[in-house]
């Protein structure tokens, strides 16, 4: 967050400086500072501000050192703050960017399916994802073909939702992604699968998980929120 973006979004909010800098903890004259991109906001500062200025998750911190990791009941319980209609009952703010949360998905050796099923949502809900972020680091353990593919199954959703302009966007997403496909088989998040299983969904898969290389029986029809 920038110290223009974090100025654009007090007076949003309708707060003067003062109000703005007592309510983060802040004196005015450091708030002035941020503000005037004098001094960095910091990841602390971020997510204080997204809650104080009623700003949208994806306004959440990013890393550049991706490394981090948040487990399956993690992901679960983001999943849920986000307002994924599968975890509502798991209520509470969102302490993760979206964008960081798909990649932590993504990136697990094994998912329940409940949860690898939200990740097309994840897309669909925030199309405005830094998405050249996301491929950056999906890419870093060779993970955009599973990127594709729940890109691919969002499209589908939007399509029978009749929403055309979100499609356009997810259509123009999955192109990027598109260009770094990789040949190698792969699943999505599933990698305790024996062979017989393998066998199964090489014959039966669908063709979008089979232009993807990916193992999984997954499509957009089968998604309980899919209609939302």
């Amino acid at each position: 967050m920038t110290g223009e973006a974090l100025r654009a979004a007090r007076e949003e909010a309708k707060l003067t400086q003062a109000e703005a800098a007592e309510k983060l903890g802040l004196t005015q004259a450091y708030l002035s500072m941020l503000e005037r991109g004098t001094k960095p906001v910091t990841e602390e500062l971020q997510v204080k501000a997204v809650g104080l200025f009623h700003l949208p998750p994806t306004a959440l911190p990013l890393r550049a050192d991706y490394p981090d990791t948040l487990d399956e009941s993690g992901i679960r319980a983001e999943l849920g703050a986000l307002g994924y209609p599968g975890f509502r009952y798991l209520r509470g703010n969102p302490k993760y960017n979206p964008a960081r949360l798909v990649l932590f998905a993504i990136d697990q050796e094994t998912l329940d399916r409940r949860v690898a099923e939200a990740l097309p949502w994840l897309v669909v809900k925030y199309a405005d994802l830094d998405w050249e972020w996301v491929l950056r680091n999906a890419k870093l353990n060779d993970r955009q073909n599973r990127l594709g593919f729940v890109v691919d199954v969002a499209e589908d959703v939007v399509k029978r939702r009749g929403d055309v302009e979100r499609k356009r966007e997810i259509q123009e997403i999955k192109g990027v992604i598109e260009r770094s496909r990789l040949a190698r088989e792969d699943t999505l998040a599933d990698e305790s699968m024996n062979e017989a299983e393998r066998g199964m969904l090489r014959r039966s898969r669908s063709a979008k998980a089979r232009h993807w290389n990916l193992l999984t029986d997954m499509e957009a029809g089968h998604l309980a929120y899919v209609a939302g």
